[in-house]
């Protein structure tokens, strides 16, 4: 027979609850973390940098763990402090849907988005739940496409919104805000053989591309031998002649991954491969686009912001 508990049976505590972070704090503490200054972040959130530091004090004796390194003109993060910048972001990003939920008139329409194939595979998915999450009853039209063929539509009303690549042939410069830059490097196979033919092949988006222009100007300076291997309207294509080994290609830093990597010289004696320098994409909305484009504006450009860091 199972033994039932008495009222002699001892009672097993409740365990202590653990403290609750301030979502003011938080705001405080991803703000010195992403400006790397007490006294900018202070201009940020509108206090004094003496508030400041004694709320990330608190902050730190209640977490047990320093999350700052102070310097003399600058502080930076901890491992411990890298570790709450990311829940700090995700909370305060959920607080404020939270809030947007209840208080947020309901946006409603239609809202056309452009954007180069290689933007949607980085943040496109990610914007597009989080964004449905607050806005249901705006619909999304999404459209992939050139930069050059992006911003005409735009210009012709095709379009809401639209994420380009700047410096593509054809394009206007300066237009938009600049919403992500990162280097253009040299990638191929690991332990691919392509890197060692002369005339050296590389695969390239089509006629027009920024990332064309880049590479064959950087190849004509440095004087190397190459041949135009492998054409594609994609960087999925690129990244397809690189894996079979038919060639290199230049790509984003961001998009390198295994079995592919970077590649800093050609082998046996050769020339080093010429630095490719950043590239930039630049968000551009069309005017009188209403609410919902400049609700998903601002999650494209927040979606960035995080993924940078």
């Amino acid at each position: 027979m199972p033994l039932r508990p008495t009222s002699h049976s001892p009672q097993v505590p409740n365990p202590p609850s653990l403290p609750l972070l301030d979502t003011d704090v938080l705001r405080t503490f991803v703000a010195i973390a992403e400006s790397g200054s007490f006294t900018r972040a202070a201009e940020q959130v509108f206090r004094t940098p003496a508030a400041l530091s004694m709320q990330i004090k608190r902050l730190e004796e209640t977490l047990g763990q320093a999350l700052f390194v102070r310097e003399a003109r600058k502080v930076s993060l901890t491992a411990e402090g890298e570790v709450l910048l990311g829940f700090g972001r995700r909370l305060l990003k959920l607080n404020e849907e939270a809030v947007a939920q209840f208080l947020t008139p309901p946006v409603e329409g239609t809202v056309r988005f452009g954007m180069p194939d290689d933007v949607g595979t980085r943040v496109l998915p990610g914007v597009l739940a989080q964004f449905a999450r607050t806005h249901p009853a705006v619909q999304v039209d999404v459209i992939v496409g050139r930069s050059v063929d992006l911003q005409k539509n735009i210009d012709q009303g095709k379009l809401d919104l639209v994420l380009v690549t700047d410096g593509s042939l054809g394009m206007e410069p300066g237009r938009g805000d600049v919403v992500h830059s990162e280097p253009l490097v040299w990638v191929g196979r690991e332990g691919g053989i392509a890197v060692q033919r002369s005339p050296l092949p590389i695969a390239l988006a089509s006629h027009g591309c920024a990332w064309r222009a880049m590479a064959l100007t950087a190849l004509d300076r440095a004087g190397i031998a190459y041949r135009i291997a492998y054409t594609s309207e994609n960087s999925a294509g690129q990244e397809a002649a690189m894996v079979a080994d038919l060639a290199i290609a230049p790509f984003p830093a961001s998009l390198v991954r295994s079995p592919l990597r970077k590649l800093e010289r050609t082998p046996r004696g050769g020339p080093d491969l010429p630095p490719l320098g950043n590239y930039q994409i630049s968000l551009i909305r069309r005017e009188g686009t209403g609410p919902a484009s400049d609700a998903l504006a601002g999650y494209v450009t927040e979606a960035f912001r995080s993924w940078r860091h």
